[in-house]
Parts: structure tokens; C-alpha cells; sequence
């Protein structure tokens, strides 16, 4: 029998708070979920459209009316109800702002299906023909979802982002009891609220910035302070990161640090869609050490250092083969720089991205690698 015959199959739009109310008054053991979000001009999502599937039913809902997000943010937050999602994590902070709460309990239909070996954070759409056969149609990924009224191909898709979410559900669900791994995709789950919840940024933005390996040690502790200052104010002045600061002149600043303000303020001048009016901050940032300096694990680590990695990586390379997992999913190379970074510094601290089971599978294996020290001694 296949996995959609229980599908949800009407959608209707729902643009009134009292409509959104009662549709959901009967509180259903769960729900699928998805939406749509703007997020080209913004440091933060724009909310555009909320799927819910609730039964038999999908209901297109419309944030942009007043009073919606209020009806909402109650089912969201309802500890009885159970989210079922696909790869949520930027809809869980658009749902955040809009609404205030976030989707919890969740199950993210792309986490639980990598932890099945289903595959490897597996799209939406390849997920559904894996488990149901359907091929979804293509084509309004790139829609204008704040426009009104949409067009019926927008809600015909909108719609099938949440129509199968119940069959993944089963399906993922089913191969992670026979897997005794329920309990591991119910904590990465949680852990991907508590992130959306807790969201300080990337303690460590340079690893992700290919040139800062080109930089030395002090280069790259000078754009890691660009960096989190560039995190802040696009934060708070709800801009893109690369709006307040692009990488390009980041790196450059790093690399060649103005010798005083005069200087910076010289160099912005003469570099386009700098960040000129904001010249007094930017060089408090280039010049003020951060508390956590002596942590930073470097974008290029030295020749001891990359052979200690290596070694870290093929011990869970080694432990990913044994337990059928994916190349990336217990641990990226960036948690191991991190805990590197931990390690050189005299600190026993695991990242957040390694805690629960992941730690329980990697601590036998690599805390032996990680007590020899830089040398190997």
C-alpha cells in the first residue's frame, strides 16, 4: 500500500484570525508544517505564508493579516501537538519572529531520514518520491510569496510542500524504531529548537570564510572580530551581513590592519558600498581583542595540527562506516576544528554540535586522539 494514501488533499486559504482559530480549535495529535519566508533585503526572514496540514485538511494561512501570527502561536507552542517538518531550520526562525514561539515538539522529516540511512539530508521532493512514488512538480521555489493574491500555482505548491509530510512521517519513523534511533532524531530535533530559541550566531564565523586560511593567526583573530561585530549589526539594523560588511573588505582589514582611525576611514572611501558612517565602530572592533581569543581554532592549523585533525576525522569516518551513517552527519570538520581549538587550550569542552549521542559515539574514540597533545607525545 503506498505510503500517501492517507494524504491530505484539500487546501483552502485561510486570511481571517477567527477562521485560523477554529480550524485548529480541535487539537490533532500532530500537524504537518512548512512555510515561506522573503529574505533577500532583511538580515532576518519576512514571513509570507504558513502550510498547515491538519488532517484531511491544508490550510494556506496568511501572516500578513493582523491577529494571524496571535492565532497561530498557540498550536505551535502546544507541547501535545507534534510539528512535523522538513529541513525546518530556517523556517523555525521565521516562525520565531513572526509568531513569538517556535513549532516544538518537532520531527523533521530530513533529520530523521539521514539518521535512517534513508539518505543524506535528502530533499523535500526526492524524499517524497523515495517514500511515496509521487514526483512533485518544480518551478515556484523562486515565487514573489508576498504578493497578493497568490496564483494558483503558488497554493498548488505551496499545498504539496505539507501534503506528504504524514507519509514521511511514517516511513522515517518506521526505519528509525526498526533502527532503535528514535531517541537520536527526537534530540536533534530538540536541539534544532533549542538552537532556533537560543541563537547567539557562529561562535567561529572565519572557519566558513575560505580566505581567512590565508591569513596568520592574528589575521584571522582580526576578522573573526570583524566578523561578529558585521553578526550584530545586521542583527539589530535587520540588514543582510553582507550589507554592513562584505567579506571581501573584511578580509583585506585583517590582513592589512589601517594604523589608526584616519587610515580606515581613508580605506572606506575608496572602497565601494563601504560601510563609511560607521567607521568609528568598525575600528573599536578590528581593535579590541575578543575574551575568547585564545580559543579560536585557526582556519588553517598549523602542520601538527592538521595531522591531529586527520586523525580525528578518520576516527569518525571509521565510527560513521560502523553505524551506516552518512560522511558528515556525526561530526563536521568544523566541530572537530572546535574541539581542537577547546583541546589546545587546556579546555575538556565538546561543542554543542557534538553533545547528547553523538559525544556517547565519539568521546571512546577520540578522547584518547585528543589527550595526546599537539605533538602526539
Amino acid at each position: 500500500m503506498p505510503h500517501n494514501a492517507h494524504a491530505p488533499h484539500t487546501a483552502r486559504w485561510i486570511d481571517a484570525p477567527d477562521a485560523l482559530a477554529a480550524a485548529l480549535a480541535a487539537r490533532p495529535a500532530r500537524i504537518g508544517l512548512d512555510t515561506e519566508f522573503i529574505r533577500e533585503r532583511t538580515y532576518w526572514p519576512v514571513l509570507a505564508l504558513v502550510q498547515v496540514a491538519v488532517g484531511d485538511d491544508i490550510l494556506l494561512v496568511d501572516p500578513l493579516q493582523p491577529g494571524i501570527a496571535e492565532a497561530l502561536s498557540p498550536v505551535l507552542a502546544d507541547p501535545g501537538v507534534l510539528k512535523v517538518m522538513h529541513s525546518a531550520s530556517e523556517d523555525l526562525v521565521a516562525l520565531k519572529r513572526a509568531c513569538g514561539v517556535l513549532p516544538a515538539p518537532l520531527f523533521d522529516t530530513q533529520v530523521g531520514a539521514t539518521l535512517a540511512g534513508m539518505g543524506s539530508n535528502m530533499g523535500y521532493s526526492k524524499l517524497v518520491e523515495h517514500v511515496t512514488g509521487v514526483a512533485l512538480p518544480k518551478g515556484e521555489t523562486r515565487s514573489d510569496w508576498l504578493r497578493r493574491p497568490l496564483s494558483p500555482a503558488q497554493l498548488e505548491y505551496a499545498a504539496d510542500d505539507v501534503r506528504h509530510l504524514f507519509a514521511l512521517h511514517e516511513a522515517v519513523e518506521a526505519r528509525l524504531r526498526d533502527l532503535g534511533r528514535i531517541a537520536w532524531a527526537a534530540a536533534d530535533c530538540a536541539r534544532m529548537v533549542a538552537t532556533a530559541a537560543d541563537d547567539d550566531g557562529d561562535r567561529w564565523p572565519h572557519l566558513a570564510l575560505r580566505p581567512a586560511q590565508f591569513l596568520d593567526a592574528a589575521g584571522q583573530a582580526r576578522v573573526l572580530r570583524l566578523l561578529r561585530w558585521r553578526e550584530a549589526q545586521a542583527r539589530s539594523s535587520d540588514r543582510p551581513r553582507s550589507w554592513i560588511l562584505d567579506n571581501e573588505l573584511a578580509v583585506a582589514l585583517a590582513r592589512t590592519p589601517p594604523g589608526d582611525q584616519a587610515a580606515l576611514q581613508a580605506v572606506l572611501e575608496a572602497t565601494p558600498k563601504a560601510p563609511r558612517q560607521l567607521a568609528p565602530a568598525l575600528w573599536r572592533a578590528l581593535c579590541t581583542p575578543l575574551d575568547d581569543e585564545g580559543g579560536m581554532p585557526l582556519a588553517r592549523p598549523d602542520d601538527r595540527d592538521k595531522a591531529r585533525l586527520r586523525a580525528l576525522q578518520d576516527a569518525v569516518a571509521a565510527r560513521s562506516a560502523a553505524l551506516g551513517l552518512p560522511d558528515g552527519v556525526l561530526a563536521s570538520r568544523r566541530s572537530l576544528q572546535s574541539l581542537l581549538g577547546a583541546a589546545a587550550a587546556g579546555e575538556v569542552r565538546w561543542p554543542a554540535s557534538l553533545a547528547g549521542w553523538r559525544r556517547t559515539e565519539l568521546e571512546p574514540v577520540l578522547a584518547p586522539l585528543l589527550a595526546q597533545g599537539p605533538t602526539g607525545q
